[in-house]
């Protein structure tokens, strides 16, 4: 059944007087252990009585004693203030530590060929991170999901956001299967993809993305048709393998199977170079431990290009 809660301003105030009151039986040991004058426990009391509606303690000039409601109070704010101090110390630590919870959002393609290689040194190196990696070509509210960070092209990532590079400027590739291309005259211009099935991207907010090229220094977005329509790099990828069609993807993703034969790369003159991939969080004043530490160990010798600098702004090579 559901509740309703009323916050009362000050609703905590004099509590930690009493509870020491209460403990020790004396308001000048009381005033003593929290570091104030006698006479600040006093008032602290008793505008915490005032508030309640009930006497919390008898006074004589020689004993200080918990009436009834002193001792029903004291029973159940003890175990609750002494909780709220272990809670305020676990936040304390999270903010302190590398520690905690660290929730990425990222899309498919980037697990393989940037975070698998790192996943296992980092959770080696820092024990206390619960690290979540959520793979999914939507974009996420990275605050209203409960992401910490995650990482896009850096294109994409909105300007209100810090971005940290993961990787150098890269083209986008056109690749096709050895089969294909034996059944189809392999383009050599733009213009030839009008003749051949391209696999295409549909992006987050349900448009179906063009395809992108440079000529000389003009920009241009080429609308191509095909067989299939996915959702993600890999998808697409694994689709040119097999020899559906080709497919413009991310050359990071595309180098492994253009090495062995499985791929061939197309177009080349006219690919377009993207920024490359970012990490990005929300401007704040201050970043957790936590996402501090993954930052700093992607940054290490050996690990992937990691300048840091603001999305939206122009960003270096």
């Amino acid at each position: 059944m559901k509740q309703n809660f009323t916050v009362r301003h000050g609703a905590l105030d004099g509590v930690e007087a009493f509870l020491s009151v209460a403990r020790h039986r004396n308001f000048r040991k009381a005033a003593a252990e929290l570091g104030v004058t006698p006479s600040a426990i006093s008032q602290a009391v008793r505008t915490l009585e005032a508030r309640i509606g009930a006497a919390l303690f008898t006074r004589t000039t020689r004993s200080v004693g918990l009436t009834e409601a002193g001792e029903r109070f004291f029973s159940r704010a003890r175990p609750a203030f002494e909780e709220l101090i272990a809670a305020s110390e676990v936040a304390r630590g999270i903010g302190q530590r590398p520690a905690g919870l660290l929730r990425l959002s990222v899309p498919p393609a980037v697990v393989p060929t940037l975070l698998e290689p790192m996943i296992a040194s980092f959770c080696q190196a820092y024990p206390e991170i619960e690290l979540e990696i959520v793979a999914s070509g939507e974009f996420a509210d990275l605050a209203a999901e409960g992401f910490d960070a995650g990482i896009r092209m850096g294109d994409l990532i909105a300007p209100d956001m810090v971005a940290v590079r993961l990787t150098t400027p890269f083209p986008m590739v056109v690749v096709g299967s050895p089969d294909y291309l034996r059944q189809r005259t392999t383009p050599q211009h733009i213009e030839d993809l009008r003749h051949h099935a391209c696999l295409r991207l549909r992006r987050s907010n349900g448009s179906v993305a063009p395809w992108r090229f440079a000529k000389g220094n003009k920009a241009i977005e080429a609308i191509v048709s095909g067989p299939l329509i996915a959702h993600d790099y890999p998808a697409l990828l694994g689709a040119a393998i097999q020899g559906v069609g080709l497919a413009q993807v991310p050359s990071p993703i595309a180098e492994a199977p253009i090495a062995d034969g499985r791929l061939q790369a197309l177009l080349g003159r006219f690919a377009v170079t993207t920024p490359g991939v970012f990490l990005y969080y929300p401007e704040r004043h201050q970043v957790l431990p936590k996402l501090r530490a993954f930052i700093d160990h992607i940054r290490q010798p050996g690990g992937v290009d990691a300048s840091s600098k603001r999305a939206g702004k122009r960003r270096q090579g």
